[in-house]
């Protein structure tokens, strides 16, 4: 989802004009952080396995079970997701039973996590395997347009959440941590995604947090959290944008109606650019439109292509064993790459 969120946010500053409330960047920022978890237990859990210890796989793939079903409950997908929509979002999924299930998820996901990073911690074989292979120096990372967990594992601390000329979904009322690393290695890179997924448990947690008091009072945030008013408040906004009648008082409104929704929204001409902090790196979308239905270009800027480019900086020295531990650090998408 948080790819979609970058392209929804490059045609919303196309359209430059935007019905986003609190409420909507809310319920963004909780997908996003749950993505994060849901891409970080996958590419721990795989790289582990890669390596030579099944145990994480159990854990996380119960994890990801629960996670994509919180997909299929607000879109029908579980992976590829129609959720967040320019200046809108699919509110049919989001109910009193939903955002219960999130608040039990992040209580159970957080004993997983603690197994999993204790399994692999104490494991000999798997610092071995790890420490001081697939190294980066800040000089590469910088040149080859490292961003996510590769560039955080040497020390720079570049988060576009912490951006607040980006002002994208507002991060900077929350309270979040972005880590990084010293050495630049495997070992450092996995420690940072494991702290990542702690940390989007902490901005979940947050979210609903803003939520309740959000819908106690949108202008006042100091009411004590109450779970009763929130759904109550989220079931009423859910049942007016439900019951939207179009009234039709001729046959020209109704064609006109229909068209609307069956061929979309006519985007003005213009180029526009918008990135988010993917949980492998900066994903940015950039659309040239011509001021048609469909863009003229759509061109998309994914961390994986970039991170590639380092393979034979990061493995240079090493065995041809230790190439599985490299790309498993980098967390890369073959189908990303060819594309």
């Amino acid at each position: 989802m948080t790819q979609e969120h970058a392209f929804c946010l490059t045609v919303e500053s196309l359209l430059k004009t935007t019905s986003h409330t609190a409420l909507y960047i809310q319920v963004r920022v909780l997908f996003d952080e749950l993505t994060r978890i849901l891409n970080h237990l996958l590419a721990i859990a795989c790289h582990s396995m890669d390596v030579g210890n099944m145990s994480p796989v159990f854990w996380a793939f119960e994890e990801r079970e629960r996670l994509m079903e919180f997909y299929e409950r607000v879109s029908g997908a579980r992976m590829h997701a129609a959720f967040y929509r320019p200046n809108e979002l699919d509110w049919t999924g989001l109910n009193y039973q939903f955002f219960l299930d999130v608040v039990l998820f992040t209580r159970d996901c957080f004993k997983s996590l603690t197994e999993v990073f204790a399994v692999l911690t104490t494991n000999s074989i798997w610092k071995s395997r790890l420490v001081g292979v697939g190294s980066l120096n800040i000089y590469d990372a910088i040149s080859y347009a490292a961003s996510g967990p590769m560039v955080r594992s040497v020390g720079i601390r570049k988060d576009m959440r912490l951006y607040r000329s980006e002002t994208y979904a507002s991060y900077w009322f929350l309270s979040l941590n972005s880590f990084v690393g010293k050495r630049g290695d495997s070992y450092d890179r996995f420690l940072i995604r494991m702290r990542e997924m702690y940390e989007s448990i902490n901005i979940v947690f947050q979210v609903l947090s803003n939520l309740i008091n959000f819908s106690k009072n949108p202008k006042n945030t100091n009411n004590k959290l109450d779970f009763f008013s929130f759904f109550e408040f989220l079931y009423k906004h859910r049942k007016d944008s439900l019951n939207k009648k179009v009234k039709y008082t001729s046959m020209e409104n109704l064609i006109s109606h229909f068209k609307k929704y069956s061929d979309g929204i006519r985007v003005p001409k213009g180029f526009a650019y918008a990135a988010v902090e993917a949980p492998k790196g900066e994903f940015g979308v950039t659309i040239v439109s011509d001021g048609t239905l469909k863009p003229y270009r759509c061109k998309i800027r994914t961390p994986a292509y970039h991170h590639m480019h380092l393979m034979p900086r990061m493995a240079q020295g090493h065995y041809l064993a230790d190439l599985v531990t490299v790309l498993g650090s980098q967390d890369i998408v073959f189908g990303d790459v060819d594309r």
